[in-house]
């Protein structure tokens, strides 16, 4: 399941991020990158030891934990602390998937990839995060505050930057259903609780739907 976010991040939230990365340090992100990604990563990562990255890490969870959105169609078990990621005239990250597990000592599985745009679309060319599909890639390109949500499993890439500066922040959450068709369905079934919830509160349906999705998730989560 691909879903794109709204405002996953606030406005105020954003500028003060946009701030600590002018003050901040960046350096070659295939530092960060997984043996083959090496060769297709060129993009520039905040230093993860710059003083302004933990308040901007804390932003982007704290964001993160509140979308109930995100929180509901994805149930995140985990999250891994966010890179931000700059990409200036000239810079993409070629066609790559995500590595099954992230992190040097606590691994986590990445079950799902997000990105976080923090630059507003008028203020770059190219550098769209394209996924590839059976249907052809898709190409997305959101408001700053917004996200996009796909499996990690997904080959992905960032389009060349033909003008400005494209800044993101981009991180993987472990689920505690590890399948997205799993994840999917046991959302899809959510909606349905929550709208019967409302029409019919008392009915026999209702019941049903709360005791399905309350089964489902049991059989189904680690």
């Amino acid at each position: 399941m691909l879903m794109c976010i709204p405002d996953v991040l606030e406005w105020a939230e954003v500028k003060k991020i946009r701030a600590a990365v002018t003050e901040a340090t960046f350096s070659d992100g295939r530092r960060t990158a997984g043996y083959r990604a090496k060769r297709v990563k060129n993009n520039l990562q905040m230093d993860r030891a710059a003083p302004a990255t933990k308040d901007v890490v804390n932003l982007i969870q704290v964001g993160l934990q509140r979308n109930k959105t995100f929180q509901r169609a994805f149930l995140p078990k985990s999250i891994r602390p966010p890179l931000i990621s700059r990409y200036e005239v000239g810079m993409n990250y070629g066609l790559h998937v995500d590595d099954a597990f992230m992190g040097s000592t606590a691994r986590a599985r990445s079950d799902v990839s997000l990105t976080i745009f923090l630059s507003d679309p008028g203020d770059y060319d190219g550098g769209e995060l394209v996924m590839a599909s059976p249907f052809g890639d898709q190409e997305i390109k959101l408001p700053a505050g917004s996200a996009v949500i796909y499996p990690s499993s997904t080959l992905h890439q960032v389009a060349p930057v033909t003008r400005g500066e494209r800044l993101a922040a981009v991180t993987w959450a472990q689920s505690h259903v590890r399948d997205a068709a799993r994840r999917e369905m046991l959302y899809d079934v959510f909606q349905m609780r929550e709208k019967l919830a409302k029409s019919d509160p008392d009915g026999a349906e209702t019941d049903l739907a709360f005791k399905t999705y309350s089964n489902l998730l049991r059989m189904w989560a680690d």
